[in-house]
């Protein structure tokens, strides 16, 4: 047996959900030393498009500023003496750099100006990863919604059987989810600020190195890592994280919410749907299990508690805080790689998701026509009465679940009134002839781009 040492990896052994995916890759120890190199490379260039530092700094600080170059595990041992990595960061890519050119590397930063314009750096390049797959989803819920627009089945309140619906509004309701999610990842996105503001957020190292207009500082920052220029410094004013947090959560629950119907609908006793490819039992051979669906349920369930502790972060005190910044960097990048994984297999379940339409219209029948009794109600009441109405309906329904029989049977067999015999009860209780303007609301859903 291999013994296992203390440089292995986090590989996702109890992460399946997110192992594998784009979004792991995107937020690896790795990833986050490319972006904090990334981050370091871009404020001595931004500086030398100024004026402030010479141009050869600036290419040297690039040169160096190699991830491969640089020993992850290392680096992670020695931010225990400073309670973070760019410490021993800096002091390694200061130490690849000629010595003319040592003076410029992270000049005028603090560390955290460096690990959150990183962070909101592995953040953009997950959520271009995760909207892609968001992208694939809607697609397919697009297709099936399309498909299925007329595909009745039952609608189901309380865990009951409550009118007729139809599969093509259901997928029409997901598809609309994620582009809720997709619109909310995107704002944020768009919006994700870069951080510079040195010791306390007054930029005043910088104007000592002969900065004149520090507006103009950041604003060449921002457009050198390819983030947004921030108003103010945010050491202290994590809204671009609450936000974050916020967008990542309800992504998370909106892609719930569709595997959690998938789960329902794919029991063994209902099989109105099915994953495409279900994975196996290490006890039962037979079963066909909705992976995809169960992990991300997980995903969702999950994801709010990591939001709480980004939500806890905003109460940070003073110009910088001692515990606050640093308890996000786990469960920023935890939540990250969940609803990364979780749009992975999103994608996957859309596509191959298979529809039992024939197994929606036998069940439309399990209750013998009860399920149609809101609409018998309605157009019994002006022939009849609202309390005779009633009064046969709750007779009727009592002889069907008793007897076994269809509803219409029984209400032909106690149709005395010779205005109930004019209607006809065979089109009133058809389950598939009652979905309301289900076709046109998914239409109408459809639209959204």
């Amino acid at each position: 047996m291999t013994a296992v040492g203390p440089v292995d990896s986090d590989a996702g052994l109890l992460a399946p959900g997110r192992a594998g995916s784009p979004a792991e890759s995107a937020t690896g120890d790795r990833a986050y030393l490319r972006a904090l190199l990334d981050a370091e490379a871009a404020l001595t260039r931004a500086q030398a498009s100024l004026g402030l530092v010479p141009a050869r700094a600036a290419s040297a600080v690039d040169a160096a500023a190699d991830a491969s170059r640089f020993d992850v595990h290392a680096l992670a041992l020695r931010a225990r003496g400073g309670g973070n990595p760019v410490i021993p960061l800096v002091a390694d890519l200061t130490a690849a750099v000629a010595e003319e050119h040592a003076p410029y590397v992270h000049r005028g930063a603090t560390s955290q100006d460096i690990m959150d314009t990183a962070t909101m750096l592995v953040a953009a390049r997950t959520l271009d990863l995760v909207l892609a797959d968001l992208a694939r989803t809607e697609r397919a819920l697009e297709r099936l919604a399309r498909e299925h627009r007329d595909t009745a089945m039952p609608g189901r309140t309380l865990t009951q059987h409550a009118v007729p619906t139809t599969f093509g509004l259901k997928a029409a309701g997901w598809r609309s989810l994620v582009l809720d999610a997709r619109d909310r990842l995107q704002s944020v996105r768009d919006g994700l600020p870069a951080q510079l503001g040195g010791a306390a957020g007054t930029l005043a190292a910088f104007t000592a190195y002969g900065t004149s207009d520090t507006g103009a500082l950041v604003e060449a920052y921002a457009r050198e890592v390819g983030l947004a220029a921030p108003a103010l410094p945010w050491h202290t004013l994590r809204t671009p994280v609450a936000d974050l947090a916020g967008a990542l959560a309800f992504t998370a629950g909106a892609l719930g919410k569709t595997a959690t119907d998938v789960l329902t609908l794919a029991r063994t006793e209902i099989r109105e749907l099915s994953e495409g490819t279900g994975g196996g039992s290490s006890a039962v051979p037979h079963k066909a299990n909705p992976v995809r669906a169960t992990l991300i349920a997980a995903a969702a369930r999950h994801a709010p508690q990591l939001a709480a502790t980004l939500y806890g972060s905003l109460a940070a005190e003073d110009e910088r805080p001692a515990g606050a910044w640093h308890a996000e960097w786990e469960p920023l990048r935890d939540l990250l790689r969940l609803v990364g994984g979780a749009a992975r297999d999103a994608a996957e379940v859309a596509e191959g998701l298979q529809v039992h339409a024939e197994a929606m219209r036998a069940h439309l029948d399990l209750t013998h026509g009860l399920i149609v009794s809101e609409r018998l109600s309605a157009e019994l009441a002006p022939v009849l009465g609202r309390a005779r109405a009633k009064e046969l309906l709750t007779r009727a329904a009592e002889r069907a679940g008793a007897e076994g029989r269809p509803l219409v049977d029984i209400l032909q067999l106690l149709a005395e009134e010779p205005r109930l015999k004019e209607l006809d009860l065979v089109a009133l209780t058809d389950p598939t002839q009652y979905t309301g303007s289900a076709g046109a609301l998914t239409d109408r859903a459809l639209e959204r781009r």
